[in-house]
Parts: structure tokens; C-alpha cells; sequence
């Protein structure tokens, strides 16, 4: 024997936890009239279920209420939302400042002069100049909302927003 190959496929826990099922807006129902309208869908979803046949399967009624549950929460309440990276990160800054740093890159790869270069480095510097400010003005923004959540004690808005700081926005850029 030469050697032995062992060959496994792994899935990360998390990777295949996080495409299993939808997240519903839970934070929906503090509003009392989603609340009350959620409510209301469940009890006549269940209402008519009631009045289906009861000599169906156990798994199969489980089937039905779940879906019941799932449609009712999607139509009343909605998807979560998932959080963008870099929510400062805008259309302007998708547009116009990107476009011109890839111009720029494009006329100094056909042409290699130092104008070129001096162009380029200035609109690369411009670029990271609208960039940081447009982050800070969206740390400024962040804070505050901590601030105020702390203020009135908010305290899950508090320390979700706590952990995105945590996961890789610096604080020193203020």
C-alpha cells in the first residue's frame, strides 16, 4: 500500500442552519396593530382548520398549522431584512466616485506618464476622502442612536447595535 486518502465534505453548523428557514420581522409585533392584526390572521387560520377532517395524519396537521403560522407571519409581519455591510456605501458612491477612479486607472494603463499617475493618485486620494467622510458621518449617526436607545432604555436596540461595532466598525474614526 502507497497511501491512504480519506476524503470528507464538510458543512459549516452555521453555513447550513442559515438557509434552512425564513426569519420572520418579529420586532413587528411591539406595534399594536400588527400585533392585533397578526393575531387575528392566526385565529382564522385556525378557525378553518378546525373545520378540515379530523382523521388526517398527526404530521400532516403539524404541516398545516406550521404553514398556517408561516403564511400568516409572512403576510402580517414580513421578512427580516439582512443587514448590508457597509450601509453608508451609497449609489453616489457606487456611481459617480468609482467610475472616475476606474477611469482614471484606464487612462493611466494606456498612457504611463507622470500626468497620468499625478491624475490618478489625486482622484484615488478624493475617493478615500469621500469615503471616510461619508463613514463618519454614518458613525455620527450610529452613536447617536445608541445614545438615544440608551437614553430611553432601548436596551436589545442598544447592544445589537453594540455588537455591530464590535464586529468591525472602529470606533477611533470619529
Amino acid at each position: 500500500m502507497i497511501a491512504k486518502v480519506r476524503e470528507r465534505l464538510a458543512v459549516g453548523k452555521q453555513a447550513a442552519q442559515r438557509f434552512d428557514r425564513q426569519r420572520f420581522n418579529l420586532r413587528k409585533l411591539n406595534e399594536p396593530e400588527v400585533r392585533e392584526q397578526y393575531q387575528i390572521e392566526i385565529t382564522n387560520r385556525s378557525a378553518a382548520l378546525e373545520n378540515a377532517n379530523d382523521d388526517e395524519d398527526v404530521n400532516r396537521t403539524w404541516e398545516n398549522i406550521k404553514g398556517n403560522i408561516e403564511t400568516s407571519a409572512e403576510e402580517s409581519l414580513g421578512l427580516h431584512e439582512l443587514k448590508q455591510n457597509k450601509p453608508w456605501f451609497d449609489e453616489e458612491c457606487l456611481g459617480f466616485f468609482l467610475d472616475q477612479s476606474k477611469r482614471a486607472k484606464m487612462q493611466w494603463i494606456q498612457d504611463p506618464s507622470q500626468s497620468n499617475v499625478a491624475v490618478l493618485n489625486n482622484v484615488r486620494r478624493e475617493v478615500s476622502r469621500h469615503f471616510r467622510n461619508k463613514m463618519k458621518a454614518y458613525l455620527r449617526v450610529k452613536i447617536e442612536e445608541l445614545e438615544t436607545n440608551s437614553k430611553i432604555q432601548n436596551i436589545r436596540d442598544l447592544y445589537s447595535g453594540i455588537n455591530d461595532f464590535k464586529k468591525g466598525t472602529s470606533l477611533d474614526v470619529i
